[in-house]
């Protein structure tokens, strides 16, 4: 295709968009709706996700060093312990520290400082952290495995539970964007094979005058394409910019809930350009597509 036959086609998908405004605006619409959904679905999919996990990563696994380990086997398992696989923090924990921890605690009922002062019972410990849920459990048998160690209480059951919340909560949000995404693309058809058929003796002009099918197509094209993109746009502005919003919000009124679960949402620089870019492609496929191949039973003059 020669350059001016390019523009010349361009200017005419863009001027049919103006001189067929009023179903342009309505493909438009419901096309922008639909994206609004699939987004609000996918940041709440994405939010629920990442607390799901922050819980899950609260839960510590605790070393207990044997009474009568050395200093030279607690200096031994402290090294083996920050080498082990999937460990991503490690805090030593003194019988001295053990006591100060819970001596604060029940500083209201007791002074256990005092109590204990000339027998502390507490053994020395590791906290350990583990990077998921998944990997408490074989982490938890390699550290039972170091000399020196008498027990490990990891939460199995929890991580279990937490493990399987987080998959059903993934398989649900995204499944309601898979539902979200295959409505708007039967919606958008529909509404496309409307516009089409509205125009279809024009169509049949063209052929009749010679004009081949691409000819006939790429202006459709280009018209579809161009409200696909716009949609794109104003459904990315529209759900980024209430994304932040909200974001704000949560951050500037904080409550005991919102800390259970991490104290903030995911950060909008980490989303939008999923955002931004799923809605382009569908605007793209949507759109562009969709409307040069529902002309094809009105090229057949």
């Amino acid at each position: 295709m020669r350059f001016s036959s390019f523009t010349y086609l361009v200017g005419q998908g863009l001027h049919n968009l103006r001189a067929n405004r009023l179903m342009t605006f309505a493909s438009m619409g419901v096309l922008t709706v639909c994206m609004l959904l699939i987004g609000a679905a996918y940041l709440l999919g994405v939010n629920i996700d990442a607390m799901v996990a922050y819980i899950g990563d609260q839960n510590e696994t605790v070393v207990y060093m044997d009474d009568n380990a050395t200093d030279e086997q607690i200096a031994a398992a402290d090294a083996a312990i920050r080498s082990t696989p999937h460990v991503v923090g490690v805090t030593y924990m003194s019988p001295q520290d053990v006591l100060a921890t819970y001596g604060d605690m029940l500083a209201d009922y007791t002074n256990l400082q005092q109590v204990f002062e000339n027998d502390n019972p507490f053994t020395p410990n590791y906290r350990v952290a583990v990077d998921s849920p998944d990997d408490i459990e074989s982490v938890s048998a390699q550290l039972l495995q170091i000399d020196g160690v008498a027990s490990v209480n990891a939460p199995l059951a929890m991580a279990d539970t937490f493990t399987s919340l987080q998959r059903v909560i993934n398989y649900a949000c995204y499944g309601i964007v898979a539902v979200l995404a295959i409505v708007s693309i039967v919606v958008i058809n529909n509404t496309i094979k409307i516009t089409v058929f509205n125009r279809r003796k024009e169509i049949g002009i063209m052929k009749l005058v010679g004009a081949t099918n691409g000819f006939i197509r790429f202006p459709f094209f280009v018209e579809g394409v161009t409200s696909g993109l716009i949609s794109a746009g104003i459904a990315s502005g529209i759900v980024c910019g209430a994304y932040y919003a909200l974001c704000r919000w949560y951050a500037e009124n904080p409550s005991n809930l919102s800390q259970m679960f991490g104290g903030s949402l995911v950060p909008l620089e980490q989303v939008w350009y999923y955002i931004v870019g799923g809605f382009v492609v569908l605007g793209f496929v949507l759109c562009g597509l969709g409307t040069a191949t529902s002309i094809r039973k009105h090229l057949n003059v």
